[in-house]
């Protein structure tokens, strides 16, 4: 449930090793939460106040769904249904949004992963070699973090049809609200407890004001200094 298939890419395209080393140094963080739950404005908020750079995935799709193209068109039409991109499409657009900002202090990815096979095939395309005398096999570059904006399903819905109301965004409408949401809940399990396994999960409640869902952030994003 959730998932499109379609003839677009389903694996990131391979980075070149001076591309791998550039996304192994840097900071970065995943973003994750039901549409609606606030992390786009948190996000703006601490890309501010800490020099990140901002990556919104569901802005990029929308960009590229507005584009006259093939491609456009095929992710258009896919995102109306509430259903989830092609993962290389994904994996080239975050790859190709960081790598064209080198000169970031760290990166705030916002909407992704959006399903477990998207976690692991970013840690595919982007590895490390283990520091040994032996060759040892080569393992994922994880994320600093990964935060997790947690909202009720009435909440989301609620604050979404008011965006929807302000910016007239197609995927904003009621039904394709309630679909995505459905697709993120089936799909987000797996991936919370694949970053749980590697202690990066800091779940942030995001029913409080906004300036008090803020300062949480600062706190988990303070912890990694």
């Amino acid at each position: 449930m959730g998932r499109c298939h379609s003839r677009l890419p389903q694996v990131g395209k391979t980075l070149r090793p001076q591309q791998k080393d550039l996304l192994k140094s840097l900071r970065i963080i995943f973003v994750m939460g039901g549409p609606g739950c606030g992390k786009g404005t948190q996000c703006e908020n601490m890309a501010a106040k800490y020099g990140f750079c901002h990556v919104g995935l569901g802005e990029l799709l929308r960009e590229e769904a507005n584009q006259a193209t093939v491609r456009g068109q095929q992710i258009r039409d896919i995102m109306l249904k509430g259903l989830l991109v092609p993962t290389g499409v994904i994996l080239d657009m975050v790859s190709d949004n960081m790598l064209s900002r080198p000169e970031s202090k760290g990166f705030l990815i916002d909407g992704f992963p959006r399903e477990l096979n998207q976690a692991k095939e970013f840690e595919r395309i982007v590895v490390k070699r283990k520091k040994s005398v032996c060759r040892r096999p080569q393992v994922g570059r994880s994320p600093n973090i990964v935060i997790v904006f947690d909202c009720s399903t009435e909440t989301m819905i609620h604050r979404v049809l008011l965006r929807g109301q302000k910016g007239h965004r197609e995927d904003d409408a009621e039904d394709i609200v309630r679909q995505r949401l459905e697709t993120h809940y089936t799909l987000c399990e797996p991936i919370l407890a694949f970053y749980q396994q590697k202690n990066l999960l800091r779940n942030i409640l995001a029913e409080d004001a906004a300036e008090n869902i803020f300062a949480k952030c600062c706190s988990v994003i303070d912890s990694l200094q």
